[in-house]
């Protein structure tokens, strides 16, 4: 990360648009302007940060909870060293790392070592692992091809494996937001040959509120961002590009040199390109999938779940998703987080119609006797128009050689977001590595490097 006093002119008077303000296009916008470019940013929904949200109301003693993109784990160093460019500071959080909630071999349900049972799958998976990273991970060759094109479920059928390891491999969904069943083997295997699993044993969160890395970023800009204003279509020429934009007064056209989409690939499918995008990079944007993902939040009085020796997070293949202390570095009343992916979703959702946040609250009965419960809050991210999900996950019917086509420039339109980051999908340090990768990227296409 450059620091603040960090500039250069090489792209003054060039104009860019950039569609999201999301991490990735706050990112984006920050290293264009260092370089002299214009920049206009725009953002479909009333608020900054897209799936970065710290909800500030609602919850007793004024405290806040994550309602997004929660945990940063320190080997994510492109978004620690945004925050500390920034100058927040970020508080250890879940230093017992994770457990696991769920059956054991004989059936009965009891909390487990998450390293057991990552070691166990782990074990299962290594000579497949082993010939993946033969490959130095490559996505389009042989291997990645085979493992991409059957599910983790179908793999398991296969190897006539119990139930109590499909249940485990099901444990996942908190992680990928997808069941077995509809996540691709290759995106499981590429995840463990990464040695990510288990990782967040150097886990933190921004003291204050993650979404102060959004707000820090977009003060640091000249170019406020434009609320409420959606990208409809995109012309382009050979030296030239103009964007239709929705906006709060109406539809407007904006012309420029530039334009960098930092959306989700969920609403860039929506968006028209003339000319169009070339055939394989329409597929790859509109095969991809998102993850449905509830985030329930629940404030006791008491931090009940609290032991000495005992983890504060936990997968789990429960309804109820994946567990964590979800304000441990506030004061005062005691929160729970629960992400409940994939189709736990729906389960969570049906708990929550038929029993309200008592059925939710009832579910945790493992952690121990739950106290009075304080507030709640529930984000259905499939519900999120400009998301329409958790964040992306590979499927078997997405073809592992499309990957590289999800940040591909074409012509004068660059592409960012979680989704197109090869080392951080799905995580916030993908959105902040992919919007510098784009405006990297610009530099080149606009003749000025090296």
């Amino acid at each position: 990360m450059p620091s603040s006093t960090s500039h250069s002119s090489r792209l003054r008077g060039v104009r860019v648009l950039v569609a999201g303000a999301g991490l990735a296009g706050l990112s984006a916008a920050r290293d264009l302007e260092r370089d002299g470019a214009v920049v206009t940013l725009i953002e479909a929904r009333d608020r900054i940060g897209g799936r970065l949200w710290t909800i500030r109301t609602g919850f007793a003693d004024g405290q806040h909870a994550e309602g997004g993109a929660d945990i940063i784990e320190r080997e994510q160093a492109p978004v620690v060293a945004l925050a500390r460019d920034l100058g927040l500071r970020l508080a250890p959080i879940l230093r017992g790392g994770f457990d696991y909630y769920g059956p054991r071999a004989d059936g009965r349900l009891a909390i487990q070592s998450l390293d057991r049972t990552f070691g166990e799958i782990g074990s299962l998976l290594a000579p497949l692992v082993e010939a993946y990273q033969l490959t130095e991970r490559n996505w389009d060759g042989t291997i990645a091809r085979a493992l991409g094109q059957q599910s983790v479920a179908d793999w398991l059928a296969h190897r006539r494996a119990g139930r109590d390891v499909l249940e485990r491999f099901r444990g996942l969904r908190g992680l990928f937001l997808a069941d077995p069943d509809d996540l691709s083997l290759l995106a499981l295997v590429d995840f463990l040959a990464d040695g990510a699993a288990g990782a967040a044993g150097g886990a933190s969160r921004v003291r204050g509120g993650n979404d102060q890395l959004a707000t820090k970023l977009a003060a640091s800009l000249h170019a406020r961002p434009r609320l409420g204003s959606r990208l409809r279509q995109v012309v382009q020429t050979r030296r030239r590009v103009s964007a239709t934009i929705d906006g709060p007064s109406g539809r407007a056209i904006w012309r420029g040199d530039f334009v960098i989409a930092a959306m989700p690939a969920s609403t860039l499918a929506d968006v028209g390109f003339q000319p169009a995008l070339p055939a394989v990079q329409q597929r790859a944007i509109r095969t991809l999938r998102y993850g449905p993902a509830t985030r329930v939040v629940l404030q006791f009085d008491r931090r009940f779940w609290r032991r000495v020796g005992r983890a504060r997070a936990f997968g789990s293949d429960r309804a109820h998703g994946a567990v964590w202390d979800g304000n441990e570095e506030q004061r005062g009343p005691g929160m729970l987080s629960l992400l409940a992916g994939g189709r736990a979703s729906e389960e969570i959702k049906a708990m929550l119609a038929v029993g309200g946040p008592q059925a939710v609250v009832r579910s945790l009965r493992w952690l121990g006797a739950p106290s009075r419960l304080l507030a709640t809050r529930v984000v259905r991210w499939e519900d999120d128009p400009w998301a329409k999900g958790g964040y992306a996950y590979f499927h078997p019917g997405f073809d592992p050689a499309w990957r590289a086509e999800l940040g591909r420039p074409f012509g004068r339109v660059l592409f960012a977001g979680e989704h197109t980051s090869a080392r951080w999908q799905g995580y916030l340090s993908g959105a902040v590595e992919s919007g510098r990768r784009a405006a990297a990227e610009l530099v080149v296409l606009a003749g000025d490097w090296p």
